[in-house]
């Protein structure tokens, strides 16, 4: 018996104004699978990201989370809007981590993570306190929970934005480029983090630049422009032997 996939796209498009930045997205992802998205910019790998959480409002197919239409409620073949609140409900089973890390300038690493397990979840302050503290330790930050962003390199900030993420208990971990805004000693700390992700079962889709980790921790690799998917299959047989041109010339500038 096969699992249901944790996401599905069906034909999956978007436009703004009246430039189509995905032209037709079929995916799936299966339930603790990473899957790794590279592709130049502008080939819309952001932007089919934000449209996973409804950050976007897709124009044409279908994109759903563990079984559930994003955003939309399907009453015979026609698709409903949802109201904000549900919208904001089923977003909060969807973690995303940014490049630029977004934390609460005011608030210490401990306090940017409880935020919003007490806050939208309603969950108890002792309770949210006891598991930030876990989820920052996970990421290597056990020294640095009263520790305001200020006082904090960007590698670490990005980790105390991915602990945040997993403070919501999320069944679905979204990274867009994570390590682009990073000088380059503090990149390998956050794809640490993101590893001990993987190997504890986390789905995760990674959009990335890192072809080396893409290659040790994902289980697929999709290559996108112009808003398709141009090629995908393992990590190793995409990087190593590309069957399409435009693949082997995009992979040629990078690795």
């Amino acid at each position: 018996m096969t699992s249901d996939p944790m996401v599905k796209a069906e034909a999956v498009h978007k436009r703004f104004g009246r430039l189509e930045v995905l032209r037709g997205i079929d995916l799936e992802v299966a339930p603790k699978e990473v899957l790794c998205l590279i592709g130049p910019s502008g080939s819309g790998k952001s932007t089919f990201l934000r449209c996973i959480n409804h950050l976007e409002k897709i124009d044409a197919g279908k994109l759903s989370v563990d079984g559930e239409l994003v955003g939309y409620r399907e009453r015979g073949d026609k698709l409903y809007e949802l109201p904000d609140r549900e919208v904001c409900r089923k977003r909060s089973e969807i973690g995303m981590v940014f490049q630029h890390f977004n934390l609460f300038p005011h608030m210490t690493a401990l306090e940017n993570v409880i935020e919003a397990p007490v806050h939208v979840k309603e969950e108890s302050k002792s309770t949210a306190e006891e598991r930030g503290r876990a989820l920052l330790a996970r990421v290597g930050l056990a020294d640095k929970v009263d520790s305001y962003p200020r006082q904090l390199s960007g590698g670490q900030q990005q980790r105390v934005a991915i602990a945040r993420a997993l403070a919501m208990e999320p069944k679905l971990m979204l990274f867009d480029e994570p390590t682009s805004a990073l000088d380059p000693e503090l990149v390998g700390d956050v794809l640490d983090a993101m590893r001990v992700l993987a190997e504890d079962g986390m789905t995760m889709i990674v959009v990335t630049h890192e072809m080396g980790f893409a290659r040790e921790v994902g289980d697929t690799l999709m290559f996108m422009d112009a808003g398709i998917i141009v090629e995908a299959g393992t990590p190793r047989d995409v990087l190593t032997s590309p069957q399409q041109e435009r693949t082997k010339s995009f992979l040629a500038k990078v690795l």
